[in-house]
């Protein structure tokens, strides 16, 4: 006698035909303290995402059934901001393995698209000038448009003889460039270097360098740590401070670098997937990528809707690769040098 097998599709519950969908869980059935303790986001800010990417979530197919925009949010929530398995994840809402995936790849996508409307620098003067008197305010750095560093995240290895992705610590991991100004808001972020690139090969080869090059940002600075090189663009610490000055200056640039600092350690405190606490990132290092980014425009939408970047309980991100000191290379620039020695001269003597 045949046996009848079920087949379920993963596509039928993520896209249906016309508008019936799989609603397994609503927002209004749980409580707010629910919502913030299993996907990190209150109840209004959830609403906002399902608004925002809700077109994206609900493409029409021949399929008969969908799971809602709502559940997809939550899913890709749950996964961003826990670090575990998607399949505990998955069951808190009552989708499977395979759906909790197909969703968490849906909302990322989403919300990489739209990556460039709140991930920016400001356009406008008033902006620009706005930024570097809050900086100016914070420890007497001028002309500061913004704070530059990389950070690792882990991922799985790609496969066993790509070794661009490994790291001066032998782990696998993406070396991500982020530029945050004072009050923690992303305004530049490149995910998609392997970790075997050294922090100063990264912004060399990054669209942020040829931006600042090719003269985009005149009058403005970056602070970076001594990872980097010195530019004109990019005012690192001195190495061995001598004179009263430049102890002044090392100073007003720890104060300054600290905000991304504090910064990395939030997005790896909110989304516990980029912390490597819960392991690495298990897809390829473009998806890995992707979910990366998904997170900081989550981050910066946040900063957007009033909650405080540095409200999250603070957690220890994946150790970082030592950094390397550069400074014995900065007299090659010449004209950043000068840049620096005036700098000192007339805001630190």
């Amino acid at each position: 006698m045949a046996i009848p097998i079920t087949v379920l599709d993963c596509d039928l519950l993520l896209y249906g035909r016309g508008h019936r969908t799989l609603d397994r869980f609503k927002l209004d059935d749980v409580t707010d303290e629910y919502l913030m303790s299993m996907y990190g986001f209150p109840r209004q800010f959830i609403y906002y995402l399902v608004e925002l990417l809700g077109a994206n979530l609900s493409r029409p197919t021949q399929r008969s059934r969908a799971i809602s925009p709502e559940t997809q949010v939550l899913a890709a929530l749950g996964f961003y901001t826990s670090g575990s398995f998607q399949t505990r994840m998955g069951d808190a809402i009552g989708i499977s393995q395979a759906s909790m995936s197909r969703c968490v790849a849906n909302v990322t996508e989403a919300l990489v698209e739209r990556a460039s409307q709140f991930i920016r620098f400001p356009a406008d003067e008033a902006s620009i000038q706005a930024l570097k008197d809050e900086f100016y305010g914070l420890a007497g750095m001028p002309g500061v448009m913004g704070v530059v560093d990389c950070i690792h995240v882990a991922i799985k290895a790609p496969n066993a003889e790509d070794l661009s992705y490994v790291n001066r610590k032998g782990l696998h991991s993406l070396n991500c460039l982020m530029v945050c100004d004072i009050r923690g808001t992303l305004m530049t972020v490149e995910t998609n270097w392997p970790g075997s690139l050294q922090d100063c090969a990264v912004l060399q080869q990054s669209s942020l360098s040829s931006q600042f090059e090719a003269g985009m940002h005149k009058d403005s600075w970056l602070v970076g740590d001594s990872s980097f090189f010195l530019r004109t663009w990019l005012m690192t610490p001195l190495h061995i401070p001598e004179t009263p000055a430049e102890y002044r200056y090392n100073m007003a640039h720890s104060a300054t670098h600290s905000v991304i600092e504090k910064t990395f350690r939030t997005l790896c405190s909110r989304f516990r997937c980029l912390d490597g606490s819960k392991g690495a990132l298990q897809y390829s290092p473009e998806k890995s990528s992707h979910i990366i980014l998904a997170c900081c425009v989550l981050h910066n939408i946040s900063l957007e809707h009033g909650m405080d970047v540095w409200s999250s309980p603070m957690t220890v991100p994946m150790e970082q690769p030592p950094e390397e000191e550069y400074e014995h290379m900065e007299s090659l620039d010449l004209e950043a040098d000068r840049i620096r020695q005036e700098l000192m001269l007339t805001h630190f003597s």
